[in-house]
């Protein structure tokens, strides 16, 4: 593809990263299923292993397939280079395994996936770690947060479960004013609806098993680098601007500019934590990218007119979808994500916790999984599942209350997907659903 033309989201997702094979003229990507790669001569070997050559070594650190799927989401995200892993837990790490230190905090939203919420609040202790939970609707909140031990902001531009639309701008001038990074993760909304670098952040992660690949079949995770951090302004971030000792004393940040993030994300986080993506699945999420903005499109148009008509039901006490009026957050959905409000949101139903239970297990086209971003309609009780680790208080902070359903809305027949809730409902709450 020539760079003389600044091509449409449309044309990228489809060909972003992308050319024939080499060898056999192959148009769609193949499956480079091989652990390692010949070297042309022992010279070739040594400058790979040197860091002095780009190529492929070993499929744990760079594998074909893999690398099309990096340049592909890194081109969506305006980023200028990605990492790809096994999963959207890994990406965290993979965001957070440079930047932090024994002592060292992130300042995380609230609003954050059960899973991260555990992840930051309990498992990054181990690696001396720690994590503060703020308010990000309260800018001062997150500005009092940061201390001299931060090395990163952490939040998510649609939060799941509720939906809830964070202001990426007004959070990442913070970040920049305290001189640490900001990162999103943009796994609910994805690149097609918001672009979380243009609005200054830093590091962009994704669970790409959700949207990304869209067909429920694989999961995976990929950090986003914007290219923009200076890493050696503070000397807070040693990993990238000090002499890494396994390369002979090269500095990231000195050497590979800006792309010292992605490089050390492969050089050091996938050689060392494996946490590798197979090119399977590589594959598999290369194919759902090229359908992403029609499957979005959908999903955000099923989201509204699903989202309005809960509005109404007597059985639902309240929709979070910030696509509504009645959303705190629709004139923010506006700015942050022009294009539609995602297709996640919740909703609480006046019976509590045993209706969300009798119309989970009451659902029939709609999938009871722990997954979103699927192009089935799926729903979960979030309160009993995802955020079950979680205290009374930090489950209602998420918004993820025992009396909340989580839905993902999917590109079926949305009159379909109504007829499913309506019924679900009426064997949640008969008394309320008959009124």
């Amino acid at each position: 593809m020539t760079q003389t033309r600044q091509y449409g989201f449309d044309t990228l997702q489809i060909h972003a990263g992308a050319r024939p094979d080499p060898a056999t003229g192959a148009r769609q990507t193949p499956i480079y299923q091989s652990t390692a790669f010949v070297f042309r001569d022992a010279d070739h070997a040594a400058a790979l292993f040197n860091l002095q050559e780009v190529g492929f070594i070993y499929s744990r650190l760079t594998n074909p397939t893999v690398a099309v799927l990096q340049e592909r989401i890194a081109t969506l995200e305006g980023g200028v280079g990605a990492v790809c892993c096994s999963s959207g837990h890994a990406a965290q790490i993979m965001a957070l395994f440079p930047l932090m230190q024994p002592g060292c905090n992130v300042v995380a939203s609230t609003r954050l996936y059960g899973g991260t919420v555990t992840q930051f609040s309990q498992t990054i202790k181990r690696f001396g770690w720690s994590a503060k939970f703020v308010d990000f609707d309260d800018l001062d909140a997150v500005r009092d947060a940061i201390d001299d031990n931060t090395r990163a902001v952490f939040g998510e531009a649609i939060a799941n479960p509720g939906g809830y639309i964070m202001d990426v701008r007004a959070v990442a001038d913070v970040a920049d004013a305290a001189g640490v990074p900001l990162i999103i993760d943009n796994t609910s909304a994805t690149p097609y609806l918001v672009r979380p670098i243009e609005h200054g952040a830093t590091l962009v992660v994704h669970s790409t098993t959700k949207y990304l690949t869209g067909n429920g079949t694989v999961t995976g995770g990929a950090v986003v680098d914007s290219g923009k951090f200076d890493w050696s302004a503070s000397g807070k971030f040693p990993s990238l601007s000090e002499p890494e000792p396994a390369y002979h004393g090269l500095r990231f940040h000195e050497t590979f500019g800006n792309l010292a993030f992605t490089f050390h994300g492969i050089a050091i986080g996938l050689r060392d934590l494996g946490m590798t993506m197979n090119p399977q699945a590589a594959h598999y999420t290369l194919m759902g990218i090229e359908t992403l903005s029609l499957r979005m499109e959908r999903h955000v148009l099923n989201a509204q007119k699903i989202a309005t008509w809960l509005e109404q039901h007597p059985a639902v006490e309240r929709v979070t979808f910030a696509g509504l009026p009645s959303s705190p957050y629709h004139e923010r959905a506006k700015t942050v994500c022009p294009k539609g409000a995602g297709a996640l949101f919740t909703f609480a139903l006046k019976g509590g916790y045993d209706a969300c239970v009798k119309f989970i297990d009451s659902v029939e086209i709609f999938s009871h999984v722990a997954n979103l971003g699927d192009t089935r309609s799926l729903c979960i009780h979030s309160a009993s599942t995802t955020h079950r680790q979680l205290s009374p208080e930090q489950q209602e902070a998420a918004g993820a209350g025992p009396n909340v359903v989580r839905v993902s809305i999917g590109i079926e027949d949305a009159d379909d997907l109504i007829a499913d809730l309506d019924q679900a409902l009426a064997k949640a709450a008969p008394q309320m659903a008959a009124e």
